[in-house]
């Protein structure tokens, strides 16, 4: 098991060393995707047997997996592996294009292994300390993507992360001390105080006063890699001026990988303090960042700042769930969380191709995709769709599950909120993506169609098989919400429900 713990973290480092070893655009993309679906495959592996066994302990805690760990492994890795697909054709476009040099391409896959494999280690351990050191460590590898097209809004949007992102990280940091500080009463060895099983079995001694700062300070700091506002000021930025697949790293696993954290630490404060106290601040910053990504979706620019703030908003549903809590609320928590990695991660690639084919990445300057690029359009759309939680589609059902919650805890005022809320981004998100797919294409001839000078419409990638790893994601992505909206498999159910009793 631990072999396989191990595989799964260092899956995506392949790519890196391809890149490393000066593999260009597609071989270092095809290693990385090779790496992903190793990780994919010992998750899937790991996410079975846990339903059968005890949890995995190894070295002194350091390596720690259980259900909730397994499920967010499974979705993060698959995430990678969507993302490093779809950065073949993204990559080996813009290098032939001429946007990016061979360095800067090598440059991408070496942190984008790098940033995934601290990611899936960080799910893999049980101690709270390494889970800030990797988690810190992330933000330094993605920061790096973010500014990889060295322009000036770009690297400024790289500082920008680096700096909120560290600082928040230093908040958990102050978070995950006074957590130590509550455990000092234990008759436990010193590692063991920042081992989360050992404080979470011991939780009804910790110190109480101690434990409900540090519940809140984690929130704070992790909250700022989740892009609960007020601490989301960096996510626009990032995510708009980062290459698309790394986007939907950054908005689809590292966001997760943050929520992961603050979900143990809402283990061990319940267990302790109960559902007052918890609930109150997941309640408040989970509304709060709903309200502000809604009213900067009303506002019509940048299509990848949109989808930006459309992850503020379901990261502000998740944690409205988690303080909704009971049953219903964790177990629709989990499953928001495995739909809207998969749907930011269609919308994502899916801005890529778009953001290739039309050179920019403005939605005013994007019309007709129905018309001249049929994948990407309908890509677009039915990921529009999916995402604000229109049926068929996963998230529909997550949200009715986490609204039902709602009415089961807390009356019929914050779940009717929340759906107003809803409605609103549902209005303000389809106006702009229903008009990036609609009407006319931008050249009447759009079998050859440029735009401002760049490559065909139809065809900016050269090879047969780079057009296959653009489409494969957004098609495999639809198919995988589609399916999580009709029918939820025995197996993800029991992982979900496991998961939600781990919490």
């Amino acid at each position: 098991m631990i072999a396989l713990m191990i595989a799964a973290a260092v899956g995506p480092l392949t790519g890196s060393v391809a890149a490393g070893c000066g593999a260009r655009a597609r071989q270092a993309g095809w290693s990385g995707a090779a790496g992903a679906m190793i990780s994919v495959a010992c998750s899937i592996w790991l996410l079975a047997a846990e339903l059968h066994r005890p949890p995995v302990s190894g070295w002194g805690g350091y390596l720690y997996l259980d259900s909730l760990s397994c499920f967010f492994l499974f979705t993060v890795a698959a995430v990678t592996l969507l993302a490093a697909v779809g950065s073949v054709a993204y990559l080996a476009a813009e290098e032939d294009i001429g946007r990016l040099s061979a360095f800067q391409v090598r440059l991408y896959f070496i942190f984008f292994g790098l940033f995934a494999a601290l990611m899936l280690a960080a799910l893999e351990t049980g101690n709270l300390g390494l889970l800030f050191v990797l988690i810190e460590a992330s933000t330094l590898a993605s920061a790096a993507l973010v500014g990889l097209e060295a322009r000036s809004s770009s690297l400024e949007a790289a500082w920008k992360y680096v700096i909120i992102s560290s600082f928040g990280v230093t908040i958990a940091l102050a978070g995950t001390l006074f957590l130590f500080y509550s455990a000092s009463g234990l008759h436990l060895a010193p590692d063991l105080r920042l081992t989360w099983p050992y404080l979470f079995g011991h939780a009804p001694a910790l110190a109480p006063e101690s434990l409900r700062l540090a519940f809140l300070l984690a929130v704070v700091g992790y909250g700022t890699k989740v892009g609960l506002a007020p601490m989301h000021t960096w996510l626009p930025d990032a995510h708009a001026e980062a290459p698309s697949p790394a986007s939907a790293m950054l908005s689809a696993a590292l966001l997760n990988t943050g929520m992961y954290a603050i979900m143990r630490f809402l283990a061990i404060t319940r267990a302790r303090l109960g559902d007052g106290f918890p609930r109150a601040v997941l309640l408040t910053f989970g509304f709060l960042s709903i309200v502000i990504a809604v009213l900067f979706m009303i506002r019509r620019g940048n299509f990848k700042r949109l989808f930006a703030y459309s992850s503020v908003e379901h990261m502000g549903i998740i944690a409205v769930a988690l303080g909704f809590g009971g049953v219903l609320g964790l177990y629709g928590a989990l499953l928001q969380t495995l739909n809207h990695a998969i749907a930011k991660a269609v919308l994502f690639l899916t801005s890529g191709d778009v953001a290739v084919r039309y050179q920019t990445r403005e939605a005013a300057g994007v019309t007709g995709l129905l018309t001249a690029v049929p994948v990407a359009g309908g890509a677009l759309l039915l990921g529009s769709f999916a995402v604000l939680g229109s049926p068929p589609f996963g998230l529909f059902l997550s949200e009715l599950t986490i609204v039902r919650a709602g009415f089961a805890a807390s009356g019929a005022t914050l779940p009717l909120l929340l759906l107003a809320l809803l409605a609103i981004a549902f209005i303000a998100f389809a106006r702009t993506t229903t008009g990036m797919v609609t009407g006319s294409a931008p050249v009447a001839t759009t079998a050859t169609a440029t735009v401002a000078g760049g490559p065909p419409l139809s065809a900016p990638y050269r090879g047969r098989w780079t057009g296959v790893a653009a489409a494969t994601p957004l098609v495999v992505g639809l198919v995988a919400l589609l399916i999580l909206g009709l029918w939820i498999p025995a197996v993800l159910d029991a992982v979900i429900r496991h998961s939600a009793a781990v919490l």
